[in-house]
């Protein structure tokens, strides 16, 4: 089983796959407008150049996906934290830094009792984000 997240937006992940695939050191493999997709003659013309379906691969096989919400309705991510394993402690420190950009850090990147590096944020995007390094390296 893979389980893989999913994330909606409020009309802006173009930018926020973009900000990822920086962020993260991925690669955007797909991404498709409500405009071009199959049904792209019967969608309105304010959800034409919305994004239908994005994907991003990042190094070691982690997959993210996404879409603009399909109404156009705003949503507030709750509930949840998409949460990154790393056993490179540098690399951890650049992801952290680079998601926390223009976001809001609820947990500076820091030692903690299970982790020489963890750290909680909400990026620029409104997605939640928890950082942990799991062995110095």
């Amino acid at each position: 089983m893979q389980v893989t997240t999913y994330l909606n937006f409020n009309g802006n992940c173009e930018a926020a796959f973009k900000f990822y695939a920086q962020a993260l050191g991925g690669k955007i493999t797909m991404m498709m407008t409500q405009g071009e997709s199959p049904m792209g003659d019967k969608v309105p013309m304010d959800m034409k150049n919305k994004i239908m379906h994005a994907t991003l691969e990042m190094p070691g096989g982690g997959v993210l996906m996404g879409a603009d919400h399909p109404s156009g309705k705003k949503v507030q991510p709750t509930g949840f934290c998409v949460s990154i394993q790393m056993k490179d402690m540098a690399e951890a420190t650049r992801i952290f830094k680079g998601l926390s950009e223009g976001g809001k850090v609820q947990m500076e990147f820091q030692k903690t009792f299970w982790s020489p590096g963890f750290g909680m944020c909400t990026d620029q995007y409104d997605i939640p984000w928890m950082v942990n390094c799991a062995t110095a390296a």
